[in-house]
């Protein structure tokens, strides 16, 4: 077990620093309570909300406490109204709700008549009296006004002021879409729950997230950690909610367009001319009525081409004096690496060798390459930089009746990244062709069962699906090398001091990923307590192929005559690798049921306990790559029964013992996750709050955690041959010759020191307490201060090691 504490202060500050409402990730809600002029609670008070823009309202009567709720409201402007017969109606206008916010508005009603009114045109309080996470919102104002990078509005996270950039979480580029590894008040990168219009869009491969709607249609979002409900967790730090634009009674929209080019660049001090980038970014947004007061549409759209500078590098190739023979210049002190004399046991004299030894193979490659700028075989070249992005939102509001309320949203993102083979040069053979593509559908119902009752459900569907094509060339059995290449075969070689031909990243690849998420969400007011619970299950697919192992990569490293080119011509690999295809298909399931209250103890005193069902349910591997390993039967020299050729110790599905079959682990059904919460007003006139909580957050491991299967044999097998006798033919002198490709029986040999992966069976899911205490004052219209204290201990992180390391002894080891 591995225990990391992470504190933070967050300094005084003058900001809106408000807290989410209970139950609620995209939407908001309103609390409070209605007394007379003696101060005396009202119940029985006719309660109205309307939402100004679209005229959805809602009603509600005050309780025994005289305390009523308005929750799951769509954020927006609204208006409130609190009538009861024999005194003036109360009105608040001016109130604006954003997401995740519980603003306390408390009415005081004046005996008089009904028709009589008393209007306050207000704001809600900014201090937060009720909730005790601790968070913030990015407004709208904030994500259309500030100047972003790109325009990628999850960049502004780091505005949350305990965002720091993360690490450890898979490459972003892998995924090709804009995306950032953030790290929140000492948490994981990959601890964040992404939530857009309530459901989840954290990827499933790497667990960052999928795209968010461009700013001119993302309406704001907030970040929050430290002391939320029992509602969140799967993801241990925080939780990003941003919500989509909608439509409303009026028309609404506009049309946009940044550009950047040589010129309005601006050029670099130290550069002798500006940035020949050209970036283009326009699009629109268009919202509105399709009938009033009930149904709304909103859609977007934004176009993003990049037409950046080819990338200028260098390397050597043969020059026409080494096609014959002669390597006298490039040894020479001349060229890089010299003087050097290269060695007589490959035929060399005085730096000179016979033509008649060069690998047939290395020959008709040097014929591929291009001609050598100057004697010591420099070249120089670029690699093309050219990708189209298209952002589609859309979104439809329908206010069925007073009960019941739809939406549905679809995002569309697309990014297509051109191949940097400029069709001639073999040394651009670099990263193929990448077309990707992202959908995400959701669908969001609101009911409201009966007074100081709602229901909220939330339905999405996520499938990301990215290929990486290799561009159509010559590969190594075209150029005489004998053996067997999985297809589509890509040409990779890699010659020290010289020259390189394609890398990992133009191998043919395959990756897509499916999530399921429904959710449900009830949240009823009984006295002073509003109760919340609900559940969620989250369903997430990776179905994979990569050639990164299987593309047979050649390397030549100098170790043979001293000389990197000299061993390419003279067909002396340093190493020659292959692998078997890399396959995923894991499948994972995020279960939970929630139970939380927020306990008005006193008109001054809140208290929120909450309790979250969260049990750890390993993944399921889909082929034949699981196995584990049995330290014991490692060190008895007991074998699987499955594979009986497979190495001492490891176990496979259908071995005794084996643990959950295809699953990666056992079951662990009774994780619980209590959370705790105090909010106090100590002046009971809203303008002071003092807060404190504490929680437990599960954090639930991404796809790729256990991608080491898909390169472990027998479903990856990869076997490297150090100093193989001959390019053109590697595996001549390997025991029982090529072993690809590899058919997978129970004789299966496995190969001798090979990379063997394998998971803890009884393997403890990563845990987060958070702690937290704050501070709010209310110094004046629009100012607050706030000060918080924000405590963070992760136990039983995830991490990798040798399992039968080497043990080293003193003298000669065999």
């Amino acid at each position: 077990m591995r225990r990391i504490v992470r504190m933070s202060l967050a300094g005084l500050f003058f900001s809106a620093f408000g807290c989410g409402a209970i139950w609620a990730q995209s939407t908001a809600q309103i609390n409070g309570a209605v007394r007379d002029q003696s101060g005396a609670v009202m119940p029985g008070v006719d309660i109205t909300v309307m939402q100004t823009a679209t005229g959805l309202m809602r009603t509600t009567v005050t309780n025994e406490t005289g305390s009523y709720v308005f929750a799951n409201l769509p954020i927006g402007p609204y208006r409130l109204e609190a009538a009861l017969p024999g005194f003036r109606t109360y009105v608040q206008t001016g109130i604006v709700l954003l997401v995740g916010s519980n603003p306390e508005i408390n009415a005081v009603l004046i005996v008089g008549q009904v028709a009589e009114a008393v209007e306050v045109i207000a704001d809600a309080a900014l201090v937060e009296t009720r909730s005790t996470g601790v968070g913030r919102v990015i407004d709208n104002q904030r994500v259309l006004e500030l100047p972003l990078n790109g325009r990628q509005a999850t960049e502004l996270i780091f505005l949350s002021g305990m965002a720091t950039p993360g690490t450890g979480a898979t490459s972003t580029t892998t995924r090709n879409y804009p995306t950032i590894q953030v790290a929140i008040a000492g948490g994981l990168a990959t601890g964040v729950a992404y939530n857009l219009d309530g459901a989840n869009i954290n990827d499933p491969y790497n667990g960052l997230n999928l795209p968010i709607p461009f700013p001119d249609a993302l309406q704001e979002f907030k970040v929050e950690t430290s002391g939320l409900p029992a509602q969140y967790g799967t993801y241990s730090s925080a939780a990003v909610n941003a919500i989509t634009k909608s439509g409303t009674n009026a028309f609404h929209g506009g049309l946009f367009e940044f550009v950047r080019n040589q010129i309005f660049n601006a050029r670099n001090t130290f550069a002798a001319a500006r940035d020949p980038l050209k970036r283009n970014q326009f699009g629109g947004t268009i919202g509105g009525p399709i009938v009033q007061n009930k149904l709304f549409f909103f859609g977007g759209y934004q176009q993003t081409t990049v037409r950046a500078a080819p990338s200028e590098s260098f390397g050597y190739v043969p020059t026409p004096e080494m096609m014959v023979g002669d390597f006298t210049t490039i040894a020479s002190a001349a060229c890089p690496g010299g003087p050097r004399t290269l060695p007589a046991q490959f035929g060399f004299v005085n730096n000179r060798v016979s033509p008649s030894l060069f690998s047939a193979p290395a020959m008709a490659l040097q014929k591929l390459l291009p001609p050598a700028s100057d004697p010591c075989g420099k070249v120089y070249y670029a690699k093309i930089n050219r990708n189209n992005e298209y952002l589609v939102p859309a979104r439809i509001d329908y206010q069925v009746n007073e009960k019941h309320s739809l939406f549905g949203r679809f995002n569309l993102s697309r990014l297509d990244q051109s191949s940097q083979f400029d069709g001639k040069n073999i040394l651009t053979l670099d990263a193929g062709a990448s077309p990707l593509r992202v959908y995400e559908f959701v669908l969001g119902h609101t009911y409201l069962i009966g007074p100081g009752t709602v229901a909220s459900f939330r339905g999405s569907v996520n499938r990301s699906n990215i290929v990486k094509q290799p561009p159509d060339f010559q590969d190594l059995n075209e150029l005489g090398v004998k053996a067997y290449l999985y297809k589509p075969a890509t040409l990779r070689l890699n010659v020290t001091n010289g020259f390189i031909v394609g890398t990992n990243n133009g191998t043919f690849s395959q990756y897509n990923t499916t999530a399921f998420h429904f959710g449900e969400d009830i949240s009823m007011v009984r006295g002073n307590h509003q109760i919340g619970f609900g559940g969620s299950w989250i369903h997430q697919q990776l179905n994979a192929l990569s050639m990164v192992f299987a593309t047979a990569p050649v390397t030549f490293n100098g170790t043979i005559t001293g000389m990197g080119l000299a061993d390419f011509l003279l067909g002396k690999p340093n190493s020659f690798q292959q692998g078997s295809p890399g396959l995923f298909y894991y499948r994972l399931n995020h279960t939970a049921l929630y139970l939380q209250d927020s306990w008005k103890v006193t008109p001054r005193l809140t208290v929120n306990p909450g309790l979250r069902w969260e049990p750890y349910l390993p993944v399921y591997v889909e082929d034949i790559g699981l196995s584990y390993f049995d330290r014991a039967a490692f060190d008895q020299g007991v074998k699987s029964t499955v594979f009986p050729n497979a190495p001492a110790g490891l176990r496979f599905p259908g071995d005794a013992g084996m643990p959950g079959g295809r699953r990666v682990g056992f079951h662990r059904m009774g994780e619980m996750a209590p959370r705790l919460g105090i909010a106090w007003d100590p002046t009971g006139k809203g303008t002071t709050s003092i807060r404190a909580a504490y929680g437990i957050f599960y954090n639930r491991p991404n796809l790729t955690t256990y991608g080491g299967y898909s390169s472990s044999a027998p479903n990856g097998n990869s076997v490297t041959v150090q100093n193989p006798s001959s390019f053109a033919d590697p595996w001549s002198a390997f025991p029982g010759g090529d072993p690809f490709p590899v058919n997978v029986t129970k004789d299966y040999v496995f190969p001798l020191a090979g990379a063997y992966y394998a998971f803890t069976p009884h393997a403890k899911p990563t845990y987060q307490n958070q702690w937290n205490l704050s501070i709010q004052r209310e110094l004046s219209t629009n100012w607050l201060a706030s000060a918080a204290y924000v405590g963070t201990n992760i136990v039983h992180m995830w991490t990798g090691g040798p399992l039968n390391p080497a043990v080293y002894i003193p003298g000669s080891c065999v």
